[in-house]
């Protein structure tokens, strides 16, 4: 196997360590997944949590005013 040299920030170089602890992988393992990752296409690219429920929202049907009327809530908690 070849060796690459990076130079990383801070932040990153400690989300890397804490990920190497937390996975019992070496640093090494995780960059080359992670590139593996990336270079494939198949890595998740971050965004919101509205983006990621995207698909499911207005799936279900129910009564239009179910946040907003009291007579919904009668009951609940007892």
């Amino acid at each position: 196997m070849e060796t690459v040299s990076l130079k990383l920030p801070r932040t990153l170089r400690m989300k890397l360590n804490r990920a190497a602890k937390l996975l019992g992988q070496s640093k090494s393992q995780i960059v080359r997944t992670a590139l593996e990752q990336f270079l494939n296409g198949t890595a998740v690219p971050p965004g919101s949590l509205l983006e990621a429920v995207q698909p499911w929202i207005g799936c279900v049907e129910g009564p239009g005013d179910l946040s907003t009327n009291p007579k919904h809530m009668e009951g609940f908690g007892k």
